[in-house]
């Protein structure tokens, strides 16, 4: 049967329906997630947040494959993850475990696509392009050690575009560094989406920071966690630290996420 090119377009990026997460521990059963369900369209950035301990990092391990799912599905393009998904890429929020020291930047970002068995030439055009793009272009043969934290991350958020995935996936990828470079790698964040055209899905605690980066929030409540609100974010592109974030829909979104937060403790 011939599907229709409607019917693709369709078609959510990453679909979760029904997700349930229990842990098994010597005291019984630990439910964690509870039959959470959204849907992340092409080309979207969409932020979790939720209080601290309720499952978002669960959520993401699960999304990426990491840890088995007890219940419900999780799809990218129609496409059901039973396995870490090759069109998939995750950022940590530890750069510092992730990267390896005794490898050069080049050697780092290289790491990813020796299994996809690229020729050498696409090979050094994606490396170059990545760090082109998060701005470390000349820095190839230096060591991560060498560098600022904020440059460790733009190592590591290099290495997962040189890879190409269709969805990037953060786990809280800028709770580690100053203010000001939080600043600089959610305006790379945003960049990377237009450049690559990727699906973005990102784990935070800083409120501001959703709202800044989303296209729209999901934030999580409850124990189990579920969805308690998805709150869609009409900025459009381009955002800009100082415009953006002085707008009054800015503050008013911000305070509406916080108080579903503050409900949900």
């Amino acid at each position: 049967m011939t599907v229709e090119s409607t019917d693709i377009a369709a078609t959510p990026r990453l679909s979760v329906q029904g997700l349930a997460k229990t842990y098994e521990t010597k005291k019984g059963a630990v439910p964690v997630i509870a039959d959470l369900t959204f849907e992340v369209a092409a080309g979207e950035v969409v932020c979790i947040v939720g209080p601290s301990g309720i499952g978002k990092t669960t959520l993401l391990k699960c999304l990426t494959g990491l840890q088995s799912v007890s219940g419900g599905n999780i799809r990218i393009d129609g496409k059901q993850i039973d396995g870490p998904p090759e069109e998939m890429a995750l950022v940590f929020q530890e750069y510092t475990r992730s990267l390896m020291p005794w490898l050069t930047v080049e050697k780092n970002v290289r790491l990813p696509l020796k299994h996809l068995r690229l020729p050498r030439a696409e090979q050094e055009e994606r490396i170059s392009s990545a760090l082109a793009a998060v701005g470390l272009a000349g820095a190839e043969s230096k060591y991560p050690w060498q560098l600022s934290g904020g440059m460790q991350q733009r190592v590591a958020i290099a290495r997962a575009i040189a890879y190409r995935p269709e969805v990037l996936v953060m786990d809280e990828p800028f709770a580690s560094v100053d203010a000001q470079t939080r600043f600089e790698l959610e305006d790379l964040c945003l960049r990377i989406r237009e450049q690559f055209g990727m699906t973005i899905m990102l784990v935070t605690h800083d409120i501001d920071e959703s709202v800044y980066l989303s296209d729209r929030v999901v934030v999580l409540g409850e124990r189990p966690a579920r969805v308690t609100e998805i709150i869609d974010i009409d900025f459009g592109s381009p955002r800009d630290q100082i415009t953006t974030r002085a707008r009054l829909e800015f503050a008013e979104l911000r305070t509406q996420i916080f108080e579903l937060i503050q409900k949900a403790k």
